[in-house]
């Protein structure tokens, strides 16, 4: 029996790719053992279990951006870590990671045990872990090409898909405009409006429910409908036949296809999912960060599926002058979405079976 430990936490945009691979090596190895690694406290702690995959928990490595005391005590906790990711990998044949803080000390434990890497980077600006990850590995994969790095001469291919996202592709390329209609009628809303699909994440964004807050009045008096995800943390505000607010939307999937206008932030998860079942896309760019989420959106933005909005212009001023405008663009877009990330995880799953046979 094979053992795969995936390593990839904290965020959906490492959590979710690893669970898509991790269903695709499930499907056509059932055999196999298969666990996580996660922390107690990121997101991998409730969404992995829920996937039915055992999560081996190891030490949180917190590092502050700023100089602090946490600083002080990182170097500890690291190594910490680092020996129990090498007490989890004892007889393991392969790790795969998607990056994120748990990842950075499970490829230092896989290095020191020389058990194979595969690693898989979702954003187009790789992050601190899959770099250092790829000073031990050639058996590289990416979302975006990268120029310059250690993951420079990866394969690129693609983001793997969450499973709903792909059947609901698959379902709907047989009948792009009717199953918009339908995902419009399943939700609640009339076909023969407009509908805008605004969320924030799974935590949601204040900034972003803010200006949906202060106009949304005057977009449903002008005959526009939404959708609002305003995530978990958010104050609701009553809905009505023309706004939907939910603290979480879990079929993600027919929200995107009911769309003719998404408004949300350009996570590489967002940007894959967007692609495959979006018609046009207003991206509001995380302010912090390493500026991936302005790259994640640039190839959408390029084929003229997207445009970006910087959150400081991002005022209910400017969407309420620019929303005909955005609705008229998304208009013109074809109906189908696209097919580019629907076999990422196949083809990472062949790139592992191609280091478990030995290859380098």
């Amino acid at each position: 029996m094979t053992r795969i430990l995936f390593a990839g936490g904290g965020t959906a945009g490492h959590i979710e790719p690893a669970l898509a691979t991790a269903r695709q090596w499930r499907s056509t190895h059932p055999h196999d053992r298969i666990d996580f690694l996660g922390t107690s406290s990121g997101l991998e702690a409730r969404i992995i279990p829920e996937a039915g995959f055992n999560l081996l928990l190891i030490t949180k490595v917190r590092i502050a951006r700023s100089l602090s005391p946490s600083l002080l005590i990182a170097p500890f906790t690291l190594i910490k870590s680092i020996a129990q990711c090498m007490t989890h990998l004892r007889g393991v044949d392969l790790l795969v990671g998607f990056g994120g803080y748990v990842s950075g000390p499970a490829y230092i434990a896989a290095a020191l045990r020389r058990v194979p890497i595969v690693i898989h980077e979702a954003n187009a600006k790789p992050g601190i872990a899959n770099r250092l990850g790829a000073l031990f590995t050639k058996n590289t994969a990416l979302s975006y090409p990268v120029s310059t790095g250690s993951l420079a001469h990866s394969l690129i291919v693609g983001l793997p898909l969450k499973e709903n996202i792909a059947l609901a592709f698959s379902r709907a390329e047989k009948n792009w405009a009717g199953a918009r209609a339908a995902a419009k009628s399943e939700l609640g809303f009339s076909t023969q409006k407009p509908l805008i699909f605004v969320f924030g994440g799974s935590q949601g964004s204040m900034a972003i429910n803010n200006v949906i807050t202060e106009c949304r009045g005057e977009l449903t008096v002008r005959g526009f409908q939404i959708l609002h995800g305003a995530g978990g943390s958010a104050e609701l505000i009553s809905s009505d036949e023309n706004y939907q607010v939910h603290p979480y939307i879990s079929d993600m999937a027919t929200a995107y296809l009911s769309a003719d206008l998404i408004i949300s932030r350009s996570g590489a998860v967002t940007c894959a999912e967007v692609s495959t079942l979006g018609k046009f896309a207003l991206f509001i760019p995380l302010p912090v960060g390493n500026g991936e989420q302005s790259l994640n959106a640039a190839e959408l933005v390029s084929d003229s599926r997207a445009e970006i909005c910087e959150q400081r212009e991002f005022t209910s001023l400017w969407l309420s002058a620019n929303i005909d405008r955005l609705l008229e663009k998304s208009s013109q877009r074809p109906a189908s979405g696209s097919d580019k990330d629907m076999q990422a995880a196949a083809k990472i799953s062949a790139l592992m079976e191609f280091v478990l046979s030995g290859g380098k």
